[in-house]
């Protein structure tokens, strides 16, 4: 019992840790995911949805904390109190959504490493087990340090916390784990090898024969079949090869401008997700950063998921000086943690990308 206890203590203690400090890189990633968590179609706490940022930081630094306190031996019933509240959470979370199909990746581990819902719940329930077994066995846990080292490793874990959350909240994520890392190329991540798996779906064709209605099932053929047809249904049965990006497009209107886009040259592409969320400030920062590109020779749009009437409002009452495109908002807010964020890209790939409060910094070569 001891030696399990100990390990136990050491393998929840760091990955809390881990799994604190990948999600303390991208909190504003975090929150995107507790919004969704929150929205209509899953929990429907839409009150929450104003808090998602502040509580996204609060929770994994929280994470972190309490792994270095279970690690050092902490206050040991109130630190297995803390882990068993916050699995629990968890595991409801994880259960919730591959039960109902609701999201499709938790982001436990934010985008470094991706897992089913499915996955997600399997390893909270492990997670819960090896929580509750040191619960019941925290005689053999010991405080490793001296009371106050203790309290001096808290505070300089906070610390550390606390600049990592400034850092990335006032410029962008230490280490990008994303499809649109600088040094991609979003056209060779968007394709598709020509014998990639397909989608398998299943086909229950509803006909009416013989006064009786019968279903007939198929992968994609029409029945041969002598009756009067009602009506069919699909259902996936097995997904087929997914590109690292999918949904990413640039239109105006009905007219799809993304390859034109990424056989340029140089580009600026300014990113705002929501138009009416931009930061204010950044409109000056904007001007002065058209200026630069015009006389670098670069080209330089906009994009955005608001409403193309909306866009050009604001372009109008703003005097922007280019035109705004529309894209998938998810896609937006994956591309750069900014509102607004820029990527500069050469015949696709991605060169640079900043936040606005970095726009100042972008070199123009």
């Amino acid at each position: 019992m001891k030696l399990i206890t100990y390990f136990f203590r050491f393998f929840v203690g760091v990955l809390f840790i881990f799994s604190g400090l990948i999600k303390l890189n991208d909190p504003v990633g975090f929150s995107f995911k507790l919004e969704e968590y929150f929205g209509p179609t899953v929990l429907d706490l839409g009150f929450l949805i104003p808090l998602v940022l502040p509580m996204a930081i609060s929770i994994v630094i929280f994470e972190v904390l309490v792994g270095v306190s279970l690690l050092i031996g902490f206050k040991k019933k109130y630190t297995l109190w803390s882990l068993l509240l916050m699995i629990v959470f968890f595991t409801f979370l994880t259960w919730y959504s591959a039960y109902f199909n609701k999201v499709t990746d938790c982001g436990c581990f934010g985008d470094a490493i991706k897992l089913t819902p499915w996955e997600s719940f399997y390893k909270d329930i492990i997670l819960l087990i090896m929580i509750v077994f040191m619960y019941f066995n925290q005689k053999f846990i010991h405080p490793i340090f001296n009371l106050k080292f203790q309290i001096s490793s808290l505070l300089l874990s906070l610390i550390v916390c606390v600049f990592i959350t400034y850092t990335v909240l006032s410029h962008l994520p230490i280490l990008d784990f994303r499809a649109y890392k600088v040094g991609n190329n979003i056209k060779e991540e968007m394709s598709i090898p020509e014998d990639a798996p397909k989608d398998v779906y299943e086909y229950n064709w509803e006909f009416l024969i013989d006064n009786k209605k019968q279903i007939i099932t198929t992968t994609g053929d029409y029945p041969t079949v002598e009756g009067e047809f009602v009506d069919v249904t699909t259902k996936l049965i097995k997904k087929g090869y997914e590109p690292a990006i999918y949904d990413f497009s640039i239109e105006d209107g009905d007219i799809n401008f993304t390859d034109e886009v990424l056989d340029m040259n140089k580009v600026i592409v300014i990113i705002s997700y929501d138009l009416e969320k931009i930061n204010k400030k950044s409109i000056v920062k904007i001007k002065d950063l058209f200026t630069n590109a015009f006389n670098n020779d670069y080209e330089i749009i906009g994009l955005t998921s608001s409403s193309k009437a909306f866009s050009e409002n604001f372009r109008i009452e703003n005097d922007l000086p280019f035109a705004f495109y529309t894209c998938d908002e998810t896609a937006l807010k994956t591309i750069v943690r900014s509102n607004p964020g820029l990527i500069v890209l050469e015949k696709g790939t991605i060169i640079a990308k900043k936040h606005f409060n970095d726009f100042d910094n972008l070199n123009f070569k």
